[in-house]
């Protein structure tokens, strides 16, 4: 390495921002040395100068290695690729020390201002040119990117006489989409959609398809019984259908003052109904002004959750309505969320049921 890299290296962790703070044993020691030097100058006993000189050493030398302990240290997260708000996911973290000759020892890792890391660590050593790892769980309170995160190094190494603090901002950008564990009401109304749009395929035309092993929790009434006395194991028939049920659901983006955190419900239900509903093996079409996707023809599931993640109120938007840009298709339920009472006509949904923040629907009654 240059003479020139060198020397900026060590300037840059020399001037780590580092703060202090005084331990109960600092004081203590501060209190002896000051005690030993007014010993010393009051009696001239060179003894007590030699005592004097070696507890200001022993001082400068904490002083110095808990400095350099902290400096060089780097800290890097490995998240999953698809991340969901307020649900715990595990990263990997990794702490490396850059420094080429000295390790780091004793070293505690926490998070602050409202970071999504909130446990916890002690790492006793890194060593120099080495790194540690270990796996811990974050969550991300909100959806939409997340560009920087703010973490806590502090150590009382080698003597507890400071405690020195070293603030890190980890600069990442993540992509969080918007929370998928059920709310009031939330399943219900999958439940009710679902069924409906099951119900709505009743008399279409089922063709055979094969023999196949039964599964568990699965219905009786399709069992081949020959098949079963044959082979001496469950069998049963399934059949093909022309198409999955159609499940449709509709988000109004002009949301008025007042009405954001409806709208924040609204979304976070939306992104409910589009996972679950396409886990179930439904065709999805979600709908905004601005984005028509039909999962899984035109994308997944993560193409519509990516959407919702990044989406934002606005205070003027074109109507929605289902009208020409929805398909003829009798066996499709539609579902509109809109923040504006009374904008969408009855006669431009199609049938399609509307949820606003006058319905007690998000109440969880």
């Amino acid at each position: 390495m240059k003479l020139a890299e060198r020397r900026k290296r060590i300037e840059r962790w020399w001037r780590f921002r580092l703060k202090e703070r005084i331990t109960l044993a600092g004081l203590g020691y501060v209190l002896a040395v000051a005690l030993t030097a007014a010993a010393a100058f009051a009696s001239a006993n060179n003894l007590l100068f030699l005592l004097l000189a070696a507890q200001l050493a022993s001082l400068l030398v904490s002083v110095f290695i808990s400095r350099l302990g902290l400096a060089g240290l780097e800290l890097d997260i490995e998240l999953p690729d698809h991340i969901s708000a307020r649900q715990p996911v595990s990263a990997r973290l990794i702490l490396k020390n850059e420094k080429s000759w000295m390790p780091s020892f004793s070293v505690h890792l926490t998070g602050v201002e409202d970071s999504v890391f909130t446990t916890a660590l002690y790492f006793p050593v890194i060593p120099a040119r080495g790194s540690a790892e270990t796996r811990v769980e974050v969550t991300f309170a909100r959806r939409g990117y997340h560009s920087e995160d703010s973490f806590l190094f502090h150590s009382r190494f080698p003597f507890g006489f400071a405690e020195r603090r070293a603030h890190v901002t980890m600069k990442h950008e993540v992509l969080v989409y918007p929370a998928l564990e059920p709310q009031p009401g939330f399943a219900e109304l999958l439940a009710d959609v679902t069924g409906e749009a099951q119900a709505r395929q009743r008399g279409r035309s089922h063709d055979f398809y094969r023999i196949r092993p039964y599964e568990p929790n699965e219905s009786a009434r399709h069992v081949d019984w020959r098949r079963t006395a044959h082979t001496g194991s469950l069998q049963v028939r399934e059949f093909s259908r022309d198409q999955e049920p159609l499940i449709e659901v509709l988000l109004d983006l002009e949301c008025p003052a007042g009405a954001e955190e409806w709208f924040e419900k609204a979304i976070e239900c939306s992104a409910y109904l589009v996972w679950h509903a396409l886990q179930k093996g439904a065709r999805v079409r979600f709908r905004t002004q601005d984005f028509d996707v039909r999962a899984p023809i035109e994308g997944d599931a993560y193409v519509i959750l990516k959407y919702l993640a990044l989406v934002e109120p606005r205070r003027k938007a074109a109507a929605l309505t289902r009208g020409g840009a929805i398909p003829d298709e009798p066996e499709s339920v539609a579902i509109v969320f809109s923040a504006s009472q009374g904008r969408l006509a009855s006669d431009a949904l199609g049938g399609a049921r509307l949820f606003t923040p006058v319905d007690s629907f998000f109440g969880g009654e």
